[in-house]
């Protein structure tokens, strides 16, 4: 991918401003392919990431775990929770031990959902990734982790 070429550039582009923006670009590639995935269940990213959540803390979890885990920190858990409350696909209660806390736990509706979904996403990401070998692919991952996250 020529990101000069793509974005039509007059001169070259740094390469620290290259890499920003070519992972933007592939960002937004796996964003749009990833939804597309999920287009056909109605479900989002964020959706699918509480699901995913849930199902990895054995079907129930307080609303803070979630937005602590959330991979799109800019969500609004809430009202992520909220529509798939609305969809059957998980519950909402209060913890009986301390009622400030809020228990979001997935319904088996959700845990099926969940299966086809990953399948879903599965597919995607194989689609995305298949023009890298396992070592590429291991290579870009020590590379992409060399990042460093924004502390808070």
């Amino acid at each position: 991918m020529n990101v000069e070429v793509i974005i039509r550039a007059s001169k070259p582009i740094a390469p620290r401003a290259r890499i920003g923006l070519l992972i933007h670009m592939v960002h937004t590639h796996i964003q749009e392919n990833l939804l597309e995935s999920l287009k056909p269940f109605d479900i989002s990213l964020a959706q699918f990431n509480v699901l995913r959540i849930l199902k990895g803390y054995r079907d129930t979890a307080y609303m803070e775990t979630l937005n602590e885990r959330m991979i799109h920190k800019s969500s609004n858990t809430t009202r992520v929770v909220d529509k798939l409350i609305a969809k059957g696909l998980v519950e909402r209660q209060v913890c009986p031990e301390n009622r400030r806390k809020i228990e979001v736990s997935i319904t088996q509706n959700g845990i099926s959902l969940l299966t086809q979904l990953s399948k879903s996403i599965a597919e995607a990401e194989e689609l995305l990734t298949q023009s890298f070998s396992l070592d590429e692919l291991a290579q870009l991952t020590q590379l992409l982790n060399k990042f460093k996250p924004k502390t808070t």
